[in-house]
């Protein structure tokens, strides 16, 4: 149930979600989470879930509107889920759609079997650093990650950035 949308009157939304797999078709209607770009990736990596290599999430409004999206990569480690791409609609972060998703994304992780969830955040997110560490995730190292981000004038530039690595026993 997401909560706590105000109003200018103070008057509180409540509207129910569902949590399901983001599909090819919900592409179009998650142009909030990133460029073109990104999107084209995540279309990759949907590919994959065919596979069983990832699941990717989407929590959904009730006109079926995806309003935040992750996935979790069975390949990174044989021993854990690794949670990547998270992202919630801006206009709807602080929520609880975000603790939604993660909890989600960690059922499907032990579903799997699997005993452990594992993530990066960049080192300047301090904010979703906070929410991981809330849920119970813990700092373990730092890595240099990279990929391709388009910028507004629609050229590819290579993004860098020191991550930290959190991982929770599930």
């Amino acid at each position: 149930m997401l909560q706590g949308v105000t109003t200018e009157d103070d008057a509180t939304v409540t509207l129910p979600v569902t949590v399901r797999d983001l599909l090819p078709q919900d592409l179009p209607a998650c142009t909030w989470s990133g460029s073109a770009t990104h999107l084209r990736h995540v279309e990759r990596e949907l590919a994959r879930t065919a596979s069983g290599e990832v699941d990717y999430l989407a929590v959904c409004t009730p006109v079926d509107l995806p309003v935040a999206i992750g996935g979790i990569d069975y390949q990174v480690s044989e021993e854990a889920g690794t949670l990547w791409q998270l992202a919630v609609l801006p206009a709807l972060q602080s929520c609880g759609l975000g603790t939604l998703l993660v909890r989600a994304a960690e059922q499907r992780i032990r579903l799997r079997g699997l005993h452990r969830a594992e993530l990066a955040v960049e080192e300047d997110n301090p904010r979703a650093r906070a929410l991981y560490e809330r849920l119970g995730y813990v700092a373990y190292g730092r890595a240099l990650d990279a990929w391709d981000e388009e910028g507004p004038d629609g050229a590819i530039r290579r993004h860098e950035t020191m991550c930290v690595l959190l991982r929770k026993d599930l």
